[in-house]
């Protein structure tokens, strides 16, 4: 996945967030809509994300000293980690009180126009940022499903965003039931319904993203098609007979650690096996770009020995 790719949905997405929530406020203001107040929170609390995102991308890009030597990649993960809490605190629990709220308190909505224009403004604006993150995730997935994609993303970008994004759409969707029923019935309970359905939308994509931040946290892997491209590489080297062991971790979002048991010839020299772990490491560069970090233990082959 681009990097790059990830930021410009990433800008993008600010851009559309902070006018529609200024948009919101101001419609609440008119209308006092219970769901108006929650998509409002809700696109504060987006654009705060995307904030920490573009904070934590820059904050990753600090060189690896003695103390992180293999750099401070991981920092985005730890970005996107609080995004996930700040979606769920700010946006997703507190759309549940205010629904709540607002329930036990059902108030008839004024000038109720004023917050169908604003929701139909903010769903044209939200759906362009999300065709922007399909765009710039379509140019990385292949054959892989949109589904697919967010979970096996080793950046966090993209999938903060797509999920962010897909959230608001269906989180406006929502809204904009509740303020019309609320109107067409004079009840403002089902106004109330659309703030806690909105709340809860938000709290499952928090989980969600919660639970794929902690994995990009503890450490994964390269992508199977990265470790069957590397293990090719490496077998297909001058001097290597075949991978004994292999393991791959992700030490930043675009930086891939490799560790590798090869198998050489018993009668190599050490001349021999220097120039071909060079040889080795240069072919997995080339196949795996982001193959950062290389470590090759040359070892003998000891299921050849009967």
């Amino acid at each position: 996945m681009s990097t790059e790719g990830g930021i410009r949905a990433v800008i993008a997405a600010l851009v559309a967030n902070l006018g529609i929530a200024v948009a919101k406020f101001v419609a609440f203001a008119f209308t006092g809509s219970s769901s108006m107040l929650s998509e409002a929170i809700h696109s504060v609390a987006d654009s705060g994300n995307q904030v920490l995102l573009l904070v934590g991308n820059k904050r990753a890009k600090k060189k690896a000293d003695e103390k992180h030597n293999f750099g401070y990649g991981r920092r985005r993960y730890v970005y996107g980690f609080v995004v996930a809490i700040v979606l769920f605190l700010v946006g997703g629990l507190f759309s549940l009180y205010e629904g709540w709220h607002k329930w036990q308190n059902p108030e008839p909505l004024s000038d109720w126009w004023i917050a169908v224009v604003v929701l139909l403004i903010a769903i044209g604006l939200e759906g362009y940022s999300f065709r922007t993150a399909v765009k710039e995730a379509n140019r990385s997935r292949g054959s892989r499903s949109m589904v697919r994609f967010v979970r096996e993303a080793r950046q966090p970008e993209l999938p903060v965003i797509l999920l962010e994004d897909s959230g608001a759409l269906v989180g406006l969707l929502f809204a904009l039931a509740g303020v019309g029923l609320a109107v067409l019935t004079g009840n403002g309970q089902f106004d109330a319904m659309g703030a806690m359905a909105v709340g809860t939308l938000l709290v499952v994509i928090a989980v969600f993203l919660a639970i794929e931040m902690t994995n990009m946290l503890v450490g994964e892997s390269a992508l199977p098609e990265e470790v069957t491209a590397i293990r090719e590489a490496l077998e297909g080297s001058d001097g290597v007979l075949r991978v004994i062991h292999l393991r791959t971790l992700h030490v930043g979002p675009d930086e891939l650690l490799v560790a590798a048991k090869i198998a050489v010839a018993h009668g190599d020299t050490g001349a021999e096996i220097a120039l071909d772990i060079d040889s080795a490491e240069a072919a997995v560069r080339a196949a795996v770009p982001t193959a950062r970090y290389i470590f090759l233990e040359p070892d003998l082959d000891r299921s050849l020995r009967n």
